[in-house]
């Protein structure tokens, strides 16, 4: 399964901080009958066997709404449970070793700060890029935010899909219209909500209304 610019539209990236005593297979599954696009398994002081466990249950019921799912820095756990690929930093392992590893058919996904970042993905092997922090985000409070500017040059820049990602809500989503992204990706705008259904959907309205409206 290789990406395509429709499944950006609204990625979900996981976090179990926010889970309130519900199962995370659950609230899982719930966000992705309401209308997530895409996944991202992100897990950073989970043991590998651990893990391993979780991927593949969570395999189980991405193959049943039929997404794209992927692993964030892991390429053995990507391999192991059978994702659609993996999703690596600026500071993980570089993209061209991640696609050799992985090989042609698999999703490769790689964060950028820049343009000189992102066109050097594009050109080592990357499916598309996840641009951030867009805003400032609890999940990473030592991240630097890029600017409209950048992120909007970066989208003229590939040719890939371009994913917004850090500090997004339904609230400031629409900041980011006119940017020339592809989708939006979010933590807590899902995982912490009470009603992850209802956020979802809301989401998905407000990123639709972000990505057609291209000026």
């Amino acid at each position: 399964m290789k990406v395509d610019r429709a499944s950006m539209l609204l990625y979900a990236v996981t976090d179990r901080t926010w889970l309130k005593g519900r199962s995370f297979i659950d609230v899982i599954e719930e966000a992705l009958k309401a209308g997530v696009t895409f996944l991202q398994l992100r897990e950073k002081n989970l043991d590998y066997s651990s893990f391993l466990t979780l991927a593949r249950e969570i395999k189980k019921v991405v193959d049943k709404y039929k997404i794209p799912y992927v692993i964030n820095d892991n390429v053995d756990i990507a391999l192991a449970c059978g994702a659609d690929g993996v999703h690596v930093g600026q500071k993980d392992m570089d993209a061209k070793d991640v696609r050799k590893i992985i090989g042609p058919d698999k999703i490769l996904g790689v964060s950028a700060q820049t343009v000189e970042q992102a066109v050097a993905a594009e050109r080592n092997g990357a499916d598309y890029i996840g641009v951030g922090s867009v805003f400032p985000t609890s999940t990473k409070p030592d991240a630097e935010t890029v600017s409209f500017e950048t992120l909007r040059e970066i989208c003229k820049s590939v040719s890939i899909p371009v994913v917004a990602i850090g500090g997004i809500n339904k609230d400031n989503a629409m900041k980011l219209a006119g940017s020339g992204i592809d989708g939006i990706a979010v933590v807590s705008a899902i995982f912490a909500q009470d009603d992850i259904a209802a956020s979802v959907r809301e989401l998905r309205q407000v990123a639709s209304r972000v990505v057609n409206q291209k000026s």
